[in-house]
Formats: structure tokens, sequence, C-alpha cells
């Protein structure tokens, strides 16, 4: 059948990153794509079974950033800044408010957003030589999703990066 599923999967995503998803059918969806709700239908079998695939796909772009241009001896500070610098960064705003849009669902449905985000930081972290700690990544993760509501709910970003830093500097202090 026509578009593969791939390629109909992030045109979906770029529209609702851009459109936002809503309560907007499978027929406004794929009329929006240039694609027919069967098509659609036929890949993702139905409504709640595309959503799944958008935050899937939204949190594994979003967890791809976080390892992306990582320097080979970089410090956990460097990484949470680097990873802030990019989710943060104007362009990348429209998947993140895709996001929160999304976690609604997810969480309604089960869906674990958070494991992998975990699994990936211990994963880089003893790439760079530090030492893992699952409860300061968990609350890393926090910090950066509640900073992000604030700047995607129209919050300062400034002010969300300052206290972004003001964290940074906490955890240089208070080591497990």
């Amino acid at each position: 059948m026509g578009d593969s599923r791939d390629a109909l999967l992030t045109r979906i995503v770029d529209d609702v990153a851009a459109n936002g998803l809503g309560d907007r059918s499978l027929r406004d969806l794929a009329t929006a794509v240039g694609s027919s709700h069967r098509m659609l239908l036929y890949h993702f079998g139905s409504r709640e079974g595309l959503v799944a695939a958008i935050v899937e796909r939204v949190e594994a772009t979003q967890r791809a950033l976080m390892a992306a241009d990582v320097p080979a001896a970089a410090t956990a500070a460097e990484v949470i800044r680097g990873v802030w610098s990019r989710v943060s960064a104007p362009e990348t705003l429209p998947l993140v408010r895709l996001f929160f849009e999304t976690v609604a669902y997810a969480g309604r449905e089960g869906t674990d957003l958070t494991s992998a985000w975990l699994d990936d930081a211990a994963a880089l972290a003893v790439a760079l030589g530090i030492a893992p700690d699952p409860v300061g990544t968990r609350l890393g993760v926090a910090v950066m999703r509640g900073l992000l509501v604030d700047v995607v709910t129209g919050g300062d970003a400034d002010a969300a990066s300052a206290a972004l830093e003001r964290f940074v500097a906490l955890i240089k202090d208070f080591r497990p």
C-alpha cells in the first residue's frame, strides 16, 4: 500500500507537532498529511494505535537528543546542560509540546515514559566513565520536564535556563 508506515508517521508527527493532536479524527489527520484514513488504519489499526506510535516516535526523538554531540570526556553537568540546550531550543519546542499533549494518553494506557530515559542515561554515563545514579537521573528527568512545561506554557525560557543552572550547581554539591 502507498506510503511506508515510517514515512507516514513522520508526516503525521510533523503535522501534529505544528497543529496539535487534540481530538482530531483519523480522517482529519489523514487529510492533513495527504493520505487516507484507510491508510492510517492499515498501518496503525486505530486512532489509539496511531497515538501510541506518535508517543513512541516523539519519545525516541527526544531521547536521541540526550546523547547527541556529547564530548567523550563530558561531565554530568555538561551532559545536563547539553541536553537542556537541545530540548529547549525553539526548533525542538513543537515536539516538546506534542510530548506533553500525549503524556495524558500514555498515562491512561500505562505507557512508561521514564524507564527508557533512565536506561539511556545510565548507558551514556557508563560510556563517559561516570557512575550511574538512578535516583539522580530520575530527579534530572523530572526537573527538565518541569522546566520544559514552564517554557512551553509561556514561561520565560531564560528564567528556566537559570533554574536549570541552579539545579546543576545543587547536584554538584550533593552527591549520593
